[in-house]
């Protein structure tokens, strides 16, 4: 851990509407998943943390949960987690998808939310697939309302323009020590980003078929002397008939689910993975807030 005078380290708040590509950002910034994405909205529950270095300054990235107007119990928990995740910044990000209808009435309310916050810088993101004179038009137009830092434009998924992010990011953040060792990327536990892994192969899977009523838990993580790991994990959904449709015909989904998401662990565990899936039924936790917890969000929200 740094403790060069020379050194800066900060944190920054990456909010958004849901799907505005948050978590590929987050992602791409650090150079290796951390934070699960899907076409699904909504799909980042609770505070993900991403760390990375960038010359001498060290970033570290809050991905929050989509900024939507909550109904149910599990919504407002995460719209919680959000609002939440805004405050713990010395910057904001404010991620707007260029490509949605409309963006500019559509992120009004975070600007609201953004008067009373810290400096905001604007990233328009997916500005590969829109005419420039219109991308420059929106620029205009959010800069004119709300009286951000800097302006970016980016698109995350082909990586383009984030060098420029973290460079002014090394020029921006507080000096100071490193908060965090070097060779860390992320404040999640293993178990989780395991249960988040799975999560994602499910939406991959089941994208028009699912409701968001599904967690996934660890149950159990065990390592060999050969340096495998074996995981245990319980897919909870609300009803028999989303059971059936997580299990598939004679469990072929389920299969399908655990080969990709055993895949993806070996990848980023670097070792051999066994992986076992159960599907359990947990009527209604969606409205129950003490079950909030067992994927990070605040139970009492």
């Amino acid at each position: 851990m740094s403790t060069d005078t020379n050194t800066r380290c900060g944190f920054v708040s990456v909010i958004g509407l849901p799907n505005a590509g948050k978590s590929t950002l987050v992602n791409a910034m650090v150079g290796s998943k951390v934070s699960i994405v899907s076409r699904k909205v909504q799909t980042t529950r609770n505070r993900i943390l991403g760390i990375l270095i960038e010359g001498n300054t060290q970033i570290a990235l809050v991905d929050t949960p989509g900024l939507f107007v909550a109904k149910g119990p599990l919504e407002k928990a995460m719209v919680k987690t959000a609002v939440q995740g805004m405050g713990e910044g010395d910057l904001i990000f404010h991620i707007v998808d260029v490509t949605k209808k409309n963006p500019f009435a559509a992120n009004a309310e975070i600007r609201r939310m953004l008067e009373n916050a810290n400096p905001a810088i604007l990233v328009l993101n997916k500005v590969d697939a829109i005419a420039k004179p219109l991308l420059l038009e929106m620029a205009a137009q959010m800069n004119a309302a709300f009286n951000y830092e800097a302006t970016f434009m980016i698109s995350a998924l082909k990586q383009s323009g984030i060098e420029g992010l973290k460079k002014y990011l090394t020029e921006r953040l507080p000096e100071g020590p490193w908060h965090f060792p070097e060779d860390q990327m992320s404040d999640m536990p293993m178990r989780m980003l395991a249960s988040e892994i799975t999560r994602e192969k499910i939406f991959e899977q089941l994208h028009e078929e699912l409701p968001y009523a599904i967690f996934v838990e660890t149950q159990a993580w065990e390592e060999f002397d050969n340096k495998s790991i074996k995981i245990d994990q319980t897919v909870y959904v609300e009803r028999e008939t989303q059971k059936a449709i997580v299990l598939g015909k004679g469990g072929s989904r389920i299969k399908d689910i655990g080969t990709a998401a055993r895949e993806e662990l070996k990848k980023i565990l670097e070792t051999d993975v066994h992986l076992k899936i159960h599907v359990t039924v947990l009527e209604k936790w969606t409205e129950r807030p003490s079950y909030f917890t067992r994927f990070g969000l605040d139970a009492g929200a």
